[in-house]
């Protein structure tokens, strides 16, 4: 059996992010030490319930970490209308009993660090105020942690401005605090998440698809509201935006990355929360991140496919 990878996921649990943590508490190949929540898609009280839900629904006992309700210098901005005012579409779950853990993001993202002795990994699929902090406030964890493979940013233009992808742009200052901490960094920006999505057909073909138990009549709404609002954007179907973040994770050969210098626009009037990267090598600056250029999108259809299929009863 391989070794399973201990991680972390951090999260701002809306629709994408659901999706994200029910492909991750399927696999055994992840040791999932903690969910860490922030604030972002929607408010920290509604991110923080909607994971807390989320993992009790689906039958998992890990640790739900409250982190920022809000970034490091500014105020939230949320994706309300993407993800409505639950953060979670039309799906809704039933109230957990079960209580948030004691430590919050910070702490608990150092505690398993120190725990996992080096090995511990970071998928974040938000904002990156809770990892900042975490840095900030524990030095020793620019060499405890073995890789953070984020979901954000974009070498292009962006999907909340023309710049910037949302969840750079929500917090710009901490994901430059992430950028430049030394830490191993894979960034699945929006070159390659926008063309992660599931079309309607293989949707459809998801065994789960025909079963009647409440987990995949849940999934299946999920599915059909990413769908819905992808369509309506323009995408040719459901895009994993978040789950391909993990799914790298798993399965390293999934995305083509190429070593490129980031730095972050805090700054910037118009431009605020763009990924700047050295495309063509123009500075100095030594590269700092992997980032995502290419897919294998069927590859990644199977991949997810195989994850969700492991829910059907």
């Amino acid at each position: 059996m391989p070794t399973r990878i201990p991680v972390i996921i951090d999260c701002d649990t809306g629709v994408d992010d659901a999706m994200a943590l029910i492909c991750g508490l399927a696999t055994d190949r992840l040791d999932i030490r903690a969910i860490t929540v922030v604030a972002g898609n929607q408010t920290l009280d509604k991110t923080s319930v909607n994971t807390l839900n989320l993992v009790d629904f689906l039958g998992y006992k890990v640790k739900v970490s409250k982190g920022a309700d809000k970034p490091l210098n500014r105020e939230l901005i949320t994706a309300e209308h993407v993800h409505g005012r639950s953060g979670m579409g039309g799906v809704k779950l039933p109230e957990s009993s079960l209580r948030f853990y004691e430590k919050n993001a910070v702490e608990t993202i150092a505690e398993e660090a120190l725990a996992a002795e080096g090995q511990l990994e970071i998928i974040a699929v938000g904002p990156l105020t809770n990892i900042a902090l975490a840095i900030l406030a524990h030095p020793f964890l620019k060499k405890s942690i073995k890789r953070i493979t984020l979901m954000g940013g974009s070498i292009d233009g962006g999907n909340h401005t023309p710049a910037a992808e949302f969840n750079v742009y929500v917090d710009p200052e901490a994901a430059q605090v992430v950028m430049n901490s030394g830490i191993p960094i894979v960034m699945v920006g929006l070159e390659v998440t926008e063309k992660a999505y599931l079309t309607k057909e293989e949707i459809q073909s998801l065994s789960l698809w025909h079963a009647s138990d409440e987990t995949s009549k849940t999934i299946k709404a999920l599915l059909e509201n990413m769908l819905e609002i992808c369509t309506m954007f323009g995408y040719q179907g459901a895009v994993m935006h978040d789950p391909l973040a993990l799914c790298y994770v798993l399965d390293e050969s999934l995305i083509k990355t190429k070593a490129m210098a980031i730095q972050v626009e805090t700054q910037g009037e118009i431009t605020r929360g763009k990924t700047v990267a050295d495309r063509y090598l123009v500075t100095d600056r030594k590269p700092n991140v992997q980032v995502g250029l290419e897919i294998d999108r069927l590859r990644f259809v199977e991949l997810i496919k195989e994850l969700l299929n492991k829910y059907i009863k």
